[in-house]
């Protein structure tokens, strides 16, 4: 039994077989290539999906080596690499961040993997300019294990870009506009209550995408999109166009119940790293964006904390926000 991240709704209880575990673990090894002489370095949580089917099971059924450090510290990951002359190192953004800033990135690593929150282009820029080294980024989910994988050599320069499908995974677009994951690593239903989007090797995400080539390129999730008067913005479009301003560090962008039938009112959550007002952003924004697309409250908070399981949770903040005086 996996439990969800409860990114956007509550967390769900999502059963297993052993075969469609093991069938996730064999996907994952053979599109990003993992080898006995190149052992995993793990410092994510062997409890979260992620680090279960890229760290426990790859040592359990394939033999791939794993080296735990206490901690991602940048000094013990450092030392925890030390005499290691080829390394593969999973972890998550925020990681990746310190690292980089500390310049505690082991020069052994060989392949490096980002999971389990969005990868700015940004940040792979900048560690392939600092390190020579490609951050892969690897998207995937609870109920399915692994989906994409950027095999490619070089940064990415789109976002919305997380790479093609994994081997033995095949990716088509529902009617709702929707990636929808066929895969043997499917897991078997939700538990207790059952759900249609889920089960015989079937699972549709609420991943709003775009299939190119090939090519996987989320566009938002649908159950996240904001209705102003009718017309429908994905809060990430408002998120990526704030990220450009240097005095924003982090934002996070819902919709709420508006006073009438109208629609919802678009709130931007801010944390900033440096002093800004709500009428610098709105002013920032105009010149990027469309004005409806503009949100009407502005939340200066000292900083976006994920949940229990490392997430950013839309939906937690929502209820925060709903919740002040």
């Amino acid at each position: 039994m996996k439990t969800t991240s409860a990114t956007t709704t509550a967390p769900r209880h999502v059963l297993f077989t052993a075969a469609q575990l093991a069938a996730d673990a064999e996907n994952i090894l053979f599109t990003m290539g993992l080898r006995p002489d190149w052992p995993n370095l793990g410092v994510i949580s062997l409890a979260h999906s992620y680090g279960f089917s890229s760290l426990v099971l790859p040592l359990l059924l394939h033999g791939i080596p794993l080296i735990l450090a206490p901690s991602p510290l940048p000094e013990v990951v450092r030392r925890a690499a030390l005499g290691w002359p080829a390394l593969s190192l999973p972890a998550v953004p925020a990681m990746w961040r310190a690292w980089h800033e500390a310049k505690a990135i082991p020069a052994s690593a060989n392949l490096a993997i980002s999971a389990g929150a969005p990868l700015p282009v940004a940040l792979e820029q900048a560690v392939f300019a600092g390190s020579e080294l490609k951050l892969h980024n690897f998207y995937g989910s609870s109920e399915c294990g692994g989906i994409a994988y950027d095999t490619s050599d070089t940064p990415r320069t789109d976002d919305a870009f997380v790479g093609s499908a994994m081997h033995g995974v095949k990716l088509e677009i529902n009617e709702a506009g929707c990636l929808m994951v066929r895969s043997h690593a499917v897991g078997e239903t939700y538990w207790p209550e059952r759900d249609d989007s889920l089960g015989e090797g079937r699972f549709e995400t609420s991943d709003l995408a775009e299939l190119k080539a090939g090519q996987v390129y989320l566009r938002g999730r649908a159950s996240d999109v904001i209705n102003i008067a009718g017309r429908k913005v994905s809060p990430e479009i408002i998120e990526r166009a704030l990220s450009e301003h240097t005095a924003v560090k982090a934002s996070l962008v819902f919709g709420v119940p508006g006073p009438d039938e109208r629609g919802d009112i678009m709130v931007a959550c801010i944390a900033t790293r440096k002093p800004v007002n709500a009428d610098a952003l709105r002013k920032f924004l105009l010149v990027r964006l469309d004005s409806w697309q503009v949100p009407r409250e502005w939340w200066f908070v000292d900083s976006l904390t994920p949940n229990q399981r490392g997430k950013i949770s839309r939906a937690d903040w929502r209820k925060k926000f709903l919740a002040r005086p």
